[in-house]
């Protein structure tokens, strides 16, 4: 018999999307006090790649902890998972991604980084991630749209915005306001973010979902 694995997601990847990678029972963007329930359920494997930021609600580390020492395996990657498991992966969490890796060496570190604002039937996200921002800002400046000084400017903007309001429309016009970008470059920066977005959040998601998949084949 497979192990069973429960994955919490939502914002970063769809369900639906992530269904056609593994499957999976997959949960709504994780909340404190759920783990346990699927403990005792007899699920061995759980990922987290989404969860709820910013207020008691947020999945605890004495959650992932109690999963652990139980035998269940933890994955986590892409958003939430990424930054419990920067915690964590010293008892036994799964860190799997770059968004991982830049949590857990520190070259980001505030939840704002992954945190987006999402609706709330479809928990589908209505603001860009800053993690996203920030390679697509890089692939603008490799392509040779922006001058690095452009690059800095338009990233310091984004940083400084508040996490739900963070779009490339706004982070474009707000930039052209500014003078950190002329007005001849606004539609070519514009449709660049737009058309060529590094979502790297999505990216880490299928990570984490692959990773939960061999655990599943090897169990």
């Amino acid at each position: 018999m497979k192990a069973r694995a429960v994955v919490f997601t939502g914002n970063s990847i769809s369900h639906e999307e992530a269904r056609t990678i593994l499957r999976a029972n997959y949960q709504p963007p994780v909340r404190r006090f759920q783990l346990e329930k699927f403990v005792q359920k007899g699920y061995k494997i759980i990922g987290i790649i989404d969860g709820i930021f910013f207020d008691r609600a947020a999945v605890g580390h004495r959650e992932i902890l109690s999963a652990l020492d139980a035998g269940v395996k933890v994955v986590g990657g892409a958003s939430m998972g990424a930054l419990r498991a920067s915690e964590l992966d010293t008892h036994g969490m799964i860190g799997i991604g770059k968004i991982y890796e830049w949590y857990r060496d520190g070259v980001i570190e505030s939840d704002d980084e992954v945190a987006v604002s999402t609706n709330p039937d479809t928990f589908e996200p209505i603001s860009v991630p800053l993690v996203n921002i920030r390679e697509t800002l890089k692939a603008a400046f490799v392509s040779g749209l922006v001058s690095e000084k452009e690059h800095n400017d338009l990233l310091e903007l984004a940083i400084d915005t508040y996490y739900p309001d963070r779009s490339y429309f706004g982070l474009v016009k707000e930039g052209v306001k500014k003078g950190l970008i002329p007005e001849e470059k606004r539609k070519l920066i514009l449709d660049f973010c737009t058309d060529n977005e590094v979502d790297i959040k999505r990216e880490d998601a299928i990570l984490v979902l692959e990773t939960v998949k061999k655990l599943i084949e090897e169990a």
